[in-house]
């Protein structure tokens, strides 16, 4: 998440540099823009400013952060104070690969695997690449959420990479799909990699949580139409 200059962040910032680094409180307010080093923030000073934040967000300031503004500061400990958000789920699936690979992977058809989307639109189809908007059934607040992904697939690994052409609300987002055979079928595990931006309205955090509630009823619901199929003879 950026931290603006008017946001508390910033203004805990720069009440550490007053309290514990000797700023001079008018200078802070006369020159918001200035670097640490043109306020005249010496080595022992950021040493002190490192201590404080790292006892206090258990974030470490680097040594160039005199050259940053106090908001850069307060920007800097934010982000790393949110981690990039990660998440990695999977289910076992009483059905054999060939089967779990072929319907996953059947793009076009993801309206009857999957709850949340309403509708997907294949848009380029290369080999084993293809790029295909998805729309998600209205949430809540009645918004219908849209976007573009490219996934390729790699039949000889059977492993899948995806990722957000569209971005939305993500600086972005990876998926790394893996298909694993097991003695009691397929395991398929998804792994997702991203960040979000500082207008999104949830952060990492938030959206960890999200993604891990919504991806264990996805993988419950593939797990059961897959294995329906697989009972239903449908191998093929």
């Amino acid at each position: 998440m950026t931290v603006a200059p008017d946001r508390p962040l910033t203004t805990e910032i720069t009440d550490i540099l007053i309290t514990h680094c000797g700023l001079d409180a008018a200078t802070a307010v006369r020159s918001p823009a200035a670097s640490l080093e043109e306020l005249g923030m010496d080595s022992l000073a950021l040493l002190e400013l490192s201590a404080v934040v790292a006892d206090r967000w258990r974030v470490r300031i680097p040594e160039q952060a005199g050259q940053l503004s106090i908001a850069g500061v307060a920007d800097l400990v934010a982000r790393r104070a949110d981690p990039p958000g990660h998440t990695e789920n999977s289910v076992v699936i009483d059905a054999p690969l060939p089967l779990v690979w072929r319907v996953t992977n059947d793009v076009a058809r993801w309206t009857e695997l999957f709850t949340e989307y309403a509708a997907v639109e294949i848009l380029e189809s290369t080999g084993d690449t293809v790029r295909f908007r998805l729309t998600m059934h209205p949430d809540e607040n009645g918004i219908s959420w849209s976007w573009v992904s490219e996934r390729a697939a790699e039949p000889t690994t059977r492993q899948v990479r995806a990722y957000r052409v569209e971005t939305g609300p993500f600086e972005y987002m990876r998926i790394h799909w893996r298909y694993d055979e097991v003695p009691d079928g397929t395991r398929m595990t998804w792994v997702q990699d991203f960040a979000m931006k500082p207008t999104a309205p949830v952060d990492n955090a938030g959206m960890t949580d999200r993604i891990n509630t919504n991806s264990r009823v996805q993988l419950a619901v593939i797990k059961e139409r897959i294995e329906r199929l697989h009972a239903g003879g449908d191998d093929e």
